[in-house]
């Protein structure tokens, strides 16, 4: 039986991207092939579960009513770890699934909804829905060859109050001249929730 090495699973909203605001069931895989600087997980810790031990961790955590929240794989990286198998019984639950991924690798063909944030790596996904890219203090967006339904740019949070200022103030004016991005916030950081 397979497992998987979690990080952590918990309730919350998503705070960023298409889905913000959005009532949420994150499932944080432990674990990534890249290591960036501004990365806000800890990979040391972790606890190898079963797709049904993961389904009976969520269970509790939401409440009854329908319509049910939205599933997010997210990580370190999930496509080094999740495969169909997995979507599949999160399915059967009745969940949709969406994955942010830095997309340096494949992700299984049955997700709901895929989310590529690509970091200094070479990007294999050629399609998503969202493409949600870093916007750092160059104020420079990397081109990547990544088709996207959404596209959004995401302040790097440098953990120093008055450049995030900045690197915001930033992001804003070259969306302003480049209208096919939207602007996506870490509004769980705003609001203090996981």
């Amino acid at each position: 039986m397979r497992r998987y090495r979690i990080n952590e699973i918990f309730y919350s909203l998503q705070g960023e991207g298409y889905h913000t605001g959005r009532a949420a069931v994150f499932i944080r895989f432990s674990g990534c092939n890249l290591r960036c600087p501004f990365c806000d997980t800890d990979f040391s810790a972790y606890q190898e579960m079963t797709a049904e031990e993961i389904v009976d961790t969520i269970r509790p955590l939401i409440p009854a009513s329908r319509p049910l929240p939205l599933i997010v794989l997210t990580g370190g990286e999930p496509t080094l770890q999740v495969d169909e198998s997995l979507i599949d019984i999160l399915h059967q639950q009745g969940y949709t699934v969406a994955m942010e991924s830095n997309g340096t690798h494949e992700p299984p063909a049955n997700l709901d909804w895929l989310t590529v944030s690509p970091k200094e790596a070479p990007v294999v996904v050629g399609h998503c829905n969202e493409l949600k890219c870093i916007f750092d203090e160059s104020g420079r967006v990397e081109e990547y060859p990544v088709s996207a339904e959404h596209y959004f740019l995401q302040p790097c949070d440098v953990g120093d109050p008055l450049r995030n200022e900045q690197i915001i103030a930033c992001c804003v004016e070259y969306i302003k001249q480049h209208p096919r991005w939207r602007l996506s916030l870490q509004t769980h950081k705003l609001i203090h929730i996981p």
